[in-house]
């Protein structure tokens, strides 16, 4: 009984849910940064082509939509990795929520830099010339998929770590 008890408190270490925590908090925190950077730096070429031609405002709000979408990515994940926690879990979960957290918080954070520069970018070349606009947007798409990736990435991550031992009590 007692060698059992020591091989589950490796496996099964007390602070072992604070990696799965924190992978719950990265995930939100870092998508909503990029979401945030991705929406101010968008916004701010927005509201400048307004001025200009004001026609075309409301076209030109998709990068700012799109960079809500990491958000919801970041959230997604977020909800699955707190609904997995628990008081005594694997260190090997809790490091694969981490990691989960990690791989959708990064991308949300790489792909919102992405879709600020070029919304802000696309935003204003588009009011000087609308032919540019379809361009924009096929760029967008390609900024938007790599937080997509994360996503994808997340899930797979959490999905293995569905199937690992539990810890005994």
């Amino acid at each position: 009984m007692d060698e059992v008890y020591y091989r589950n408190l490796d496996r099964c270490p007390d602070y072992a849910p604070f990696f799965g925590a924190l992978g719950c908090t990265l995930s939100i925190v870092l998508t909503v940064f990029g979401a945030s950077y991705g929406t101010a730096k968008s916004s701010s070429g927005l509201f400048s082509s307004g001025i200009l031609r004001p026609d075309r405002v409301m076209p030109n709000t998709l990068p700012s939509i799109m960079a809500q979408i990491l958000s919801i990515y970041g959230l997604v994940i977020s909800v699955i990795i707190s609904s997995s926690l628990a008081e005594a879990v694997p260190l090997f979960t809790s490091f694969l929520q981490l990691g989960a957290g990690l791989s959708v918080g990064l991308c949300g954070l790489a792909a919102g830099f992405a879709i600020g520069i070029v919304g802000d970018a696309g935003i204003r070349a588009s009011t000087q010339q609308p032919r540019l606009y379809t361009g924009m947007v096929l760029i967008l798409i390609f900024a938007e998929v790599l937080g997509l990736y994360g996503v994808i990435v997340s899930i797979l991550m959490i999905t293995r770590s569905n199937g690992a031992t539990a810890c005994l009590s």
